[in-house]
């Protein structure tokens, strides 16, 4: 604290083993992981209708689709704290408080915004003779989506699934409100466990932010090309 710049003295542990001892990070992963799965199943699906229904159904009115697509992509000008009270009151009202349910669905909702931005600049260009062929040689609309559409847009589903991803880990203020059993905390409030009313351990809080920050740090090296192939892919075609 008197002198932040300067090298440590020696290397010491000891605030990583109680991190290690006060986090039960089995249990946090655990909860993140089922968190971000059903999560993750739900905006994908969800923005993938929302996408394909933009840029490939007819609507009486030209305006329409355009006026969707705004009133999605507007939700990406919306910060987080804004909507907090009013998903509380509709979490409560429920009855799911506190459960992963309460954070499931309000996190999936979340991230459509850059999902349908993404995916509905890339489909606007894609060619629709490929989806006639399919509908020509007998495909329904589920089949075509499924086994036509979705494989040619790889690029753009990966980059979605990837910062989702990394959105779930992260995510604080939401679960910070809607969650209030030990039991049932995510990695992000993993950290908050080293603050009192009175006082706050900063060693162990952020020695307990290096561990929860390293396998993310993988994940995002691992798969830095599929992020770079989708945002290019997304920017030419839109």
């Amino acid at each position: 604290m008197n002198n932040p710049f300067s090298l440590p003295e020696h290397i010491d542990l000891a605030n990583y083993r109680r991190a290690l001892d006060t986090l039960p990070l089995f249990k946090m992963f655990g909860n993140t992981l089922i968190v971000a799965v059903f999560a993750l199943l739900i905006s994908l699906v969800c923005t993938f209708m929302i996408s394909y229904a933009i840029t490939r159904l007819h609507f009486d009115h030209a305006k329409i689709p355009n006026g969707l697509y705004l009133l999605f992509v507007s939700g990406l000008t919306i910060p987080p704290y804004i909507v907090i009270f009013p998903i509380y009151r509709i979490i409560v009202a429920m009855g799911l408080l506190g459960s992963r349910v309460s954070l499931i669905f309000p996190l999936a909702a979340t991230t459509m915004a850059l999902g349908v931005l993404l995916m509905v600049g890339f489909l606007r260009e894609f060619p629709t003779e490929i989806e006639e062929a399919a509908i020509i040689d007998g495909c329904n609309i589920y089949q075509m989506c499924t086994q036509v559409v979705l494989p040619i847009i790889k690029p753009v589903l990966a980059t979605v699934i990837i910062f989702n991803v990394l959105y779930f880990w992260n995510e604080y203020p939401i679960s910070s409100v809607l969650v209030n059993d030990t039991n049932m905390m995510t990695i992000s409030l993993g950290a908050s466990m080293f603050r009192g009313r009175y006082s706050m351990d900063y060693s162990g809080m952020i020695a307990a932010t290096v561990i929860i920050i390293v396998p993310q740090l993988f994940f995002y090296v691992f798969f830095q090309k599929y992020i770079v192939e989708g945002m290019t892919a997304g920017a030419v075609k839109g």
